[in-house]
């Protein structure tokens, strides 16, 4: 079950692989996600000495968190692969131009989940044909549709 997508992402870039990885959260992060008091839209992952983290995901306090919490809701996340993935992005990354985009926040078995896209990003007329496309392939149901009336 899907939390937040980025539909952003799929703009912006080409995803050829993508990684599952669980969040390292405090309480109340898990509070506010549950709550749907998330955002990743300008959220990116970043790879530091051998681990994955996220960087720029919003998640926004409850009013009731605890007194005693001071929640930062940009914080710095780490997310949690294995090694062998872990080893597999950094060659991907370094070596092939690549980049490591946040693409949906959901629920895997009752644990709040990240899916990351292993990404090349787009140029602006690749946007455009892109965009183009998806037009013309609405525009061919809605005559398919009208056809069959």
């Amino acid at each position: 079950m899907s939390i937040v997508d980025n539909k952003k992402a799929f703009h912006d870039y080409f995803i050829e692989d993508r990684y599952e990885a669980g969040l390292a959260l405090e309480g109340w992060e898990v509070k506010s996600i549950r709550a749907g008091r998330v955002q990743i839209k300008e959220a990116y992952v970043v790879l530091k000495n051998g681990e994955v983290f996220l960087i720029g995901a919003h998640i926004s306090p409850l009013s009731t968190a605890s007194t005693h919490v001071h929640p930062d809701p940009v914080r710095t996340r780490k997310l949690l692969l294995h090694a062998a993935q872990i080893s597999k992005l950094i060659g991907k990354v370094e070596r092939a131009g690549y980049a490591l985009v946040p693409l949906d926040l959901h629920y895997s078995k009752g644990r709040i989940k990240l899916e990351v896209g292993l990404a090349k990003g787009k140029k602006q007329f690749e946007k455009r044909a892109t965009e183009k496309e998806r037009e013309w392939k609405r525009e061919q149901n809605q005559l398919l549709k009208q056809r069959q009336r």
